[in-house]
C-alpha cells in the first residue's frame, strides 16, 4: 500500500492519458457532490420547516364547536351549540389527557376589534386565556410578564400584548402599566410578548392581545361559554387517541351524534408534524437514492477505463506474470489504481458540496421555510464509505480480468 514504487507507477499509468483520467474523475466528481448538494439542501428545507414546529406542543390538537349536520336525540340538523366551564374539568378528567386550555375570541378567529389608546385606535384579536395556552403558543416575553393564576382567581382587567399593537398604539411610548380600552373596558398593560416565528402560516400572532379568561367571560358578556380548546396528550399517548376520546364525550355532554362529521372542527399538529417529517424522510431518502445511483455510473466509468488499461498493458502484465509476480500483486496495483481516481474525484467532489453550501450559509438566503443547509459528519463518513466500497468494486473487475490473461497469450499480444 505505501511502496512509493508502486505510487510512481500508478501516477505514470494516470497521467499518461491526462483528458481520459479527467473525464472519468468527473463522473465520480458529480456523482458525490449532487450527493451531498441534495442532502444539504434538503436538510436545509427539513431544518426551516420542521424548526417552525420547535417550541410548539406537537402532541396536541386543537378544537371548536361547528354546527351539526345530522339530527340526534330530538334536535334537528344545523343546530349551533357551545362548549361550557363545566366542559373544562370534563375534559381534563380524560385519560391521556395532559394539558387543556380554553379560549374565548372576541369577534371570533382572527377578529378585528375596536381598542384604543388615548386618541389612537386599532383592530387587533383580543383572547380569553388561561396561563398554560403559552405551552401551546411558544413566544417569549419581552417585557413584563404573562397571565399567572391570581389574575384568573381575582378576575383582574390586565392584558398581555403582541408588538404590532405596541407599534401601532404606543409607537415609541412605553407601554408597561399603561391602559388600553378594549371595547368601552380598560385594561392595564402588564407585559409584551414577542411571538414565535411559524413556517407553516401567518397567524397574526404579534396582532393578539391576551386577558384572562375569566376576566373575558365578565367584561364581554360571555359567561359559562369556551369558544375552542387546546388540549395535549401525555407523553407516549399518540393525540388522535385522545382526540377521539374527548370527541365522543363532548358528544355526549352536548347531544350531538357521535358520528356527525361536521358538528366539531379542529386540527390535530401531532399528525401535522408526522406527516412533515415523513415527507423530509421521503426527501432524504430520494436524494440517497438519486445521488447513489449518480455516484455508481461515475465508478462503472472508472471500471470501464480500467479495463481499457488492463488491456493496454496485456504485455506488461504477461512479462511480470512471467517473471514471478503474484495475483495479489497484479490485483493489488489493479485496484490501488481505480481505488485512487475514485478517492481523489470522490473527495474534491465532497469538498465542493460541502463549500457550496457554506457559501449558501454565507450569503443568508436562509427563510421561513429554508434554513441552514447543512451535512452532518455521519452523512459525510458514510459517503465516504460508499466512495471506497465503489472503488474497490470498480477495481475488482478489471482486476479478475487481468488475472485471466495467461502469461504465454499476455506476451504475443501486440
Amino acid at each position: 500500500m505505501f511502496d512509493s514504487e508502486r505510487w510512481n507507477e500508478i501516477w505514470m499509468t494516470l497521467s499518461r492519458n491526462k483528458l481520459r483520467s479527467g473525464l472519468t474523475m468527473f463522473g465520480v466528481f458529480w456523482g458525490i457532490f449532487m450527493l451531498v448538494i441534495m442532502l444539504g439542501m434538503g436538510k436545509g428545507l427539513s431544518n426551516g420547516v420542521l424548526g417552525g414546529f420547535s417550541g410548539w406542543a406537537t402532541n396536541s390538537f386543537f378544537m371548536w364547536t361547528q354546527s351539526t349536520s345530522m339530527p340526534y336525540a330530538g334536535f334537528k340538523r344545523g343546530r349551533h351549540f357551545n362548549f361550557d366551564n363545566s366542559d373544562i374539568a370534563a375534559i381534563k378528567a380524560v385519560e391521556g389527557v395532559d394539558k387543556v386550555a380554553p379560549r374565548l375570541q372576541l369577534g371570533g378567529y382572527r377578529g378585528a376589534n375596536n381598542v384604543n389608546y388615548k386618541d389612537k385606535y386599532g383592530g387587533f384579536s383580543v383572547n380569553g386565556d388561561m396561563p398554560d395556552v403559552q405551552y401551546f403558543k411558544p413566544s417569549t416575553m419581552a417585557s413584563g410578564r404573562f397571565i399567572n393564576p391570581k389574575d384568573i382567581r381575582d378576575e383582574r382587567k390586565v392584558c398581555v400584548i403582541g408588538p404590532d399593537v405596541v407599534k401601532a398604539l404606543f409607537g415609541t411610548e412605553d407601554p408597561m402599566g399603561k391602559y388600553i380600552r378594549i371595547q368601552g373596558v380598560y385594561f392595564q398593560v402588564v407585559g409584551l410578548f414577542t411571538p414565535k416565528a411559524n413556517a407553516m402560516h401567518d397567524d397574526g400572532e404579534g396582532s393578539t392581545i391576551y386577558i384572562p379568561f375569566s376576566t373575558f367571560q365578565k367584561a364581554f358578556n360571555s359567561m359559562n361559554i369556551v369558544h375552542w380548546f387546546s388540549i395535549s396528550a401525555e407523553p407516549g399517548i399518540k393525540a388522535s387517541v385522545v382526540q377521539e376520546r374527548v370527541k365522543k364525550l363532548m358528544a355526549k355532554r352536548h347531544k350531538v351524534d357521535p358520528n356527525d362529521p361536521l358538528a366539531f372542527g379542529g386540527f390535530n399538529l401531532e399528525e401535522m408534524f408526522d406527516q412533515m417529517s415523513m415527507l423530509f424522510i421521503a426527501i432524504a431518502a430520494l436524494s440517497w437514492f438519486v445521488g447513489t445511483l449518480t455516484l455508481v455510473a461515475g465508478v462503472i466509468g472508472i471500471s470501464n477505463i480500467m479495463l481499457v488499461i488492463v488491456k493496454e498493458r496485456t504485455k506488461e502484465i504477461g512479462i511480470r506474470r512471467s517473471l514471478g509476480a503474484r495475483p495479489g500483486n497484479i490485483t493489488g496495483q489493479i485496484m490501488q489504481e481505480a481505488l485512487t481516481l475514485t478517492f481523489i474525484a470522490g473527495y474534491f467532489g465532497l469538498v465542493a458540496g460541502v463549500g457550496l453550501l457554506q457559501l449558501i450559509n454565507g450569503m443568508n438566503l436562509s427563510s421561513g421555510f429554508f434554513t441552514n443547509p447543512e451535512v452532518s459528519l455521519n452523512v459525510a463518513l458514510t459517503a465516504l464509505a460508499i466512495l471506497i466500497t465503489c472503488g474497490l468494486i470498480a477495481g475488482w473487475i478489471p482486476a479478475r480480468r487481468a488475472l485471466a490473461i495467461k502469461p504465454v497469450d499476455a506476451l504475443r499480444a501486440e
